[in-house]
């Protein structure tokens, strides 16, 4: 992306260029739905939707799918980790009165088609198994999209049930079931025109296939695009919820504990299992003489029928946004680990820049959670509103009468 927001790819040379991670394609001027470029990169998916299918699902002959996102409707949080290479995507049917598979753009047929499919045979995830390619809303100017890669079903290290689930939601008192889906992005920094052209007429698709996709319907190999942070360091904005509908998430938490902030602890351990949910027995201490609670658990390691555990300690602090966690908070849990143990800090704040620097430095095993990250989590298991997060936090973090 160049530096003063210009798209890296024109409208006009849409058809014929090929597909680059992170590259952003051009939208039109035209003012209406012909600037829509995501139909001009690949012909016949269409220019609306979520699910842009060539071909239709209910006939079982999609060749390619466009998966679209925004990457802003906090009700269906759509979220890729660029440190993982997973991509999790919600479905199509987002409203009450409905089928799990009635939307007649049948985006949930070709969910559950695809992802029974990919557990088959090499012979099914070659012929019922299309490329899906993920693009999302581009910030920078208009209508223009930006490829974010080349995705096949499920994950390295997911079951079939974290793979694709069927949620419950409710909209105005109405309670319905939508899809939630987990793809891998693929380490494939390029997709070629050439081999979308020859997928779309119908060819074999297998000819011409980037290795990493052919090597996945051979035999089931996941080859995800992991992209580590480039940094250690992280500022106190992208730390906090950068939207409206986070920080009320943030403010529900603490208004819960208010007074109370004590009791945080037991919450803080709940938010852990959602980012870490091979999480085991956790215990919650009493409060100290300073009002401070600690928590221990074990984290789980290894197969089912072989597995270890390893020892942490955790502490929380709910604190407001211009409130950081500084030192003092850190040496406490730091002096709190002993050998082969880790530590967890989780905060509705941020972390103090030097607080950052000593654990780094001094090569803590420390995971720090900051209020976005709290906030990411949540929306991951579908709590995206402060109303949602009141009815979590009722359920999973009652406080005592």
């Amino acid at each position: 992306m160049t530096g003063d927001h210009r798209p890296d790819v024109a409208f006009a040379d849409l058809g014929s260029a090929d597909l680059v991670v992170d590259a952003v394609y051009a939208g039109g001027t035209t003012g209406n739905l012909r600037d829509e470029p995501i139909n001009k990169i690949v012909p016949g998916v269409g220019n609306q939707g979520g699910f842009r299918p060539a071909g239709h699902p209910k006939n079982g002959a999609v060749r390619l799918s466009v998966l679209f996102t925004t990457g802003g409707e906090v009700d269906w949080p759509d979220q890729l980790d660029a440190e993982t290479g997973t991509f999790t995507y919600f479905g199509d049917n987002r409203t009450p009165g409905r089928d799990l598979h009635a939307p007649s753009r049948g985006g949930n047929l070709l969910l559950r088609d695809a992802f029974a499919a990919a557990r088959g045979t090499p012979e099914e995830r070659a012929a019922k198994v299309p490329p899906f390619l993920l693009f999302e809303r581009a910030r920078e100017r208009g209508r223009a999209v930006r490829f974010r890669g080349l995705l096949v079903p499920g994950g390295p290290t997911l079951s079939a049930d974290d793979e694709l689930s069927a949620v419950w939601r409710t909209t105005a008192g109405e309670r319905f079931q939508n899809y939630r889906a987990r793809f891998t992005v693929l380490d494939e920094s390029r997709v070629t025109r050439a081999w979308i052209r020859h997928v779309l007429s119908g060819g074999d698709r297998m000819q011409g296939a980037p290795r990493a996709w052919a090597d996945w319907v051979t035999d089931r190999t996941y080859r995800p695009l992991v992209a580590p942070r480039t940094t250690d360091l992280r500022s106190k904005e992208s730390q906090l919820p950068s939207d409206k509908v986070g920080a009320a998430v943030l403010s529900t938490i603490r208004e819960h504990f208010r007074g109370r902030e004590s009791y945080f602890e037991s919450c803080a351990v709940e938010i852990w299992r959602l980012m870490a949910p091979a999480t085991g027995d956790c215990d919650v201490t009493r409060p100290s003489r300073d009002g401070g609670r600690d928590a221990v658990g074990k984290y789980r390691i290894g197969p089912p029928t072989a597995q270890i555990t390893v020892d942490f300690a955790l502490e929380a602090k709910c604190y407001s946004p211009g409130n950081s966690v500084g030192v003092r908070e850190m040496s406490r849990l730091v002096s709190r680990l002993r050998h082969r143990n880790f530590g967890v800090l989780v905060t509705t704040s941020h972390f103090h820049k030097q607080v950052q620097e000593e654990v780094r430095d001094d090569g803590h095993p420390i995971v720090m959670v900051c209020g976005r990250d709290i906030v990411e989590a949540l929306r991951g298991h579908g709590i995206s509103t402060a109303d949602q997060a009141k009815g979590w936090l009722e359920q999973a973090c009652p406080l005592p009468v």
